[in-house]
């Protein structure tokens, strides 16, 4: 018969006395009625109104960002900031009584977000562009969920999903804020000094929207009502405008398989390149057996704003496994590029183009035909489905040439919220 060794014993001792302990906190954040304070931006509020009046006969709901603030005093409760929400792709899933959502998109809304203000703070500590009880990291809160009728707490099934979220070790998460939404309710006929969860929001039908706050601790496990308070933008800090390589994964897609197909190594990520936030979203790229590298920097509200590129020679020690690294090295040696004298960027063009306008200027290349695959839609274009879009047979084939001949010569030529 097997017998418990003294490790094993040990440890199972330690998660017992866990579980017991987070249980005891739990039984009396619910007998001291330990809530926080939480604080919404009038920004927030108005975002959840344009959900529910664009998705009123289905359910729907959004992420949530902002800060926690702890309070250091004994008895003080810790204060979260809602300053903006996160809508979901059109991945998701909307109807009478049902909604899903937790795309890919929002996560990488929510890590730009997070790099800008990580930024931000590091670059203005200590300044009036930074108060002191805002110098914390910007975290994910918790959905508010859009729900049917006049449901204005939490369902099971909203129960059950919080606590599995909380219990993954992975999400690093304590709490969740769920706020539910309901609409079409009447007017309040008058005042009252009950302090109350919920908030109401005019529509424009003469009803309002109904905004019921609810908290859920992980040691506490249950519902509890917060107490909301609606703010002026200008108290807060402001969220950066959405990156387009966020906003518009396609055409990210595109700019890179682009490059690729070209024969080019290529690298993506975050930088900050002119000191001040939103971060550029930059490239680099070299040819097998090239002694220098082409760096290209785009901005939030590319392409519409014009790329940049710079040259780089290559360097020792250089890990092209660890862009960031790599790119920090390569910064840090770069000569910027002049544009060719005939080249004019246009928001229809790819850093293709502009790369082998580069190049032919440059003398490392002839003007060459190139095509770049996208399905018209109207006026605008898109990428295609499928992810091997220069393989695809039921793809577009445009073919344009090289803008460095100039409008003469067949010239051809996102962001957030």
């Amino acid at each position: 018969m097997r017998t418990m060794n003294e490790p094993e014993f040990l440890k199972l001792m330690q998660m017992e006395f866990d579980h017991i302990r987070k249980r005891l906190r739990g039984m009396a954040m619910i007998s001291r009625g330990i809530v926080p304070n939480v604080v919404l931006s009038r920004r927030a509020v108005a975002r959840m109104l344009s959900a529910a009046n664009e998705f009123m006969a289905d359910e729907t709901g959004e992420a949530m960002v902002g800060f926690v603030v702890e309070d250091d005093t004994p008895e003080g409760l810790p204060t979260i900031y809602v300053l903006d929400t996160i809508s979901p792709d059109e991945t998701a899933v909307r109807r009478s009584h049902t909604f899903q959502q937790g795309d890919a998109q929002q996560d990488e809304i929510i890590w730009w977000l997070q790099e800008n203000w990580h930024f931000h703070r590091e670059r203005h500590r200590g300044t009036d562009a930074l108060p002191a009880r805002f110098d914390v990291p910007l975290r994910y809160l918790g959905d508010w969920h859009k729900q049917p009728g006049s449901m204005i707490q939490p369902s099971h099934g909203d129960h059950m999903t919080a606590l599995s979220w909380l219990d993954d070790e992975d999400s690093g998460m304590e709490f969740l804020l769920v706020p539910i939404v309901t609409v079409g309710h009447l007017p309040n006929i008058a005042d009252t000094d009950l302090t109350v969860n919920y908030i109401n929001v005019p529509m424009e039908s003469g009803r309002v929207m109904r905004v019921d706050w609810w908290y859920v601790h992980r040691d506490v496990r249950v519902f509890q009502p917060v107490h909301p308070k609606v703010v002026n933008d200008d108290e807060l800090p402001q969220m950066m405008k959405y990156s387009w390589h966020v906003v518009d994964p396609d055409r990210l897609y595109l700019e890179t398989t682009a490059l690729e197909n070209d024969g080019l190594l290529v690298r993506r990520l975050l930088f900050e390149c002119d000191g001040e936030v939103p971060l550029e979203y930059c490239f680099f790229t070299i040819r097998q057996g090239s002694s220098s590298f082409l760096l290209f920097v785009t901005r939030h509200d590319y392409p519409v704003s014009p790329p940049q590129a710079f040259t780089a020679p290559f360097v020792e020690d250089l890990d092209l496994m660890d862009p960031v690294d790599t790119f920090h090295k390569l910064w840090a040696v770069r000569q910027p590029v002049q544009d060719p004298i005939d080249w004019e960027w246009s928001a229809g063009k790819f850093l293709l183009q502009y790369m082998i306008a580069i190049e032919v200027d440059m003398g490392l290349r002839q003007p060459t035909a190139f095509s770049i695959p996208i399905q018209f839609e109207g006026d605008g274009f898109s990428s295609t489905d499928g992810r091997d879009a220069a393989a695809e047979e039921s793809v577009t084939q445009i073919d344009k040439e090289s803008a460095v001949a100039g409008e003469s010569a067949s010239d051809t030529g996102i962001s957030g919220d």
